[in-house]
């Protein structure tokens, strides 16, 4: 894909990119450096205390272990929510928010159509969280082997994907629906309701037997029910790639057809 579109998307985003990424890296390593000091306190007895579906939605009995405490500490809510937040604020900025500024009209009168201009942006979105999960994957690695948890290289590179897939869902979900309407609001309070959602989902299924069924519809349970860091590349995965490519390829001919809005 040439240069154009694509790369300045890429280049407009390389700062937050960077701060995002040091976010995540000092997650990781501070949780990394609390390891030692606390991976004897969960004991058998204090395992045994925690209600049963508490055990059973974080995984609690592998806490003592270093994917596990990983697992439970930072890749059930935090790592997710701050890929879905850097996905759907992004996302919605890329066409909704430049047509509201009035940058787009700049880029739709260039001799590219308007479906190359949305896909050259969503795939330097992609980019974007790709990099971004290349981050927390060398960051997990290195503090592993640091902070001696003993995590395989293979399954903190699994962990890193699941991120980057519940990332990239909620951030073409935010694009598709910026492109659509052209309201960056818009795009980002439906974005967030999907996620807040599926999250909710997630949990009430690991609680309430009826709702249990229900919980692979969730992102959550797609992402991270496997671990994610462990040596499990579960099918979910899958359907986070396809759905974020059906939810793109849907924006694409309405925003072909649509009005900008002009400054």
């Amino acid at each position: 894909m040439p240069a154009g579109v694509f790369g300045k998307t890429l280049r407009d985003q390389r700062r937050a990119l960077a701060g995002w990424g040091a976010g995540a890296a000092l997650t990781i390593v501070l949780m990394a450096a609390l390891w030692p000091s606390i991976r004897d306190v969960f004991t058998p007895e204090l395992l045994e205390s925690y209600p049963e579906p508490m055990r059973r939605l974080f995984d609690i009995e592998a806490i003592t272990t270093g994917a596990g405490f990983f697992n439970a500490e930072v890749f059930s809510i935090i790592l997710p929510a701050l890929f879905i937040t850097y996905g759907i604020g992004r996302g919605a900025r890329l066409v909704a928010g430049e047509e509201q500024d009035g940058t787009l009209e700049v880029v739709v009168v260039s001799p590219v159509s308007r479906a190359r201009i949305l896909l050259e942006k969503a795939a330097a979105l992609a980019v974007a969280l790709v990099a971004l999960g290349a981050i927390l994957f060398a960051v997990t690695a290195l503090s592993s082997l640091a902070a001696g948890m003993d995590i395989p290289v293979g399954h903190a590179g699994i962990g890193a994907l699941a991120m980057i897939l519940i990332g990239v869902q909620h951030a073409f979900l935010a694009l598709a629906l910026g492109a659509a309407t052209g309201r960056r609001g818009l795009a980002v309070a439906a974005a967030a309701t999907v996620a807040g959602a599926g999250y909710l989902l997630h949990v009430v299924g690991a609680l309430v037997e009826s709702v249990e069924p229900w919980r692979i519809v969730s992102p959550f349970t797609q992402a991270i029910e496997e671990g994610p860091v462990s040596g499990t590349v579960p099918w979910g995965f899958a359907w986070l790639a396809l759905s974020a490519l059906v939810v793109l390829a849907a924006a694409v001919p309405v925003f072909d057809r649509r009005d900008l809005a002009t400054a």
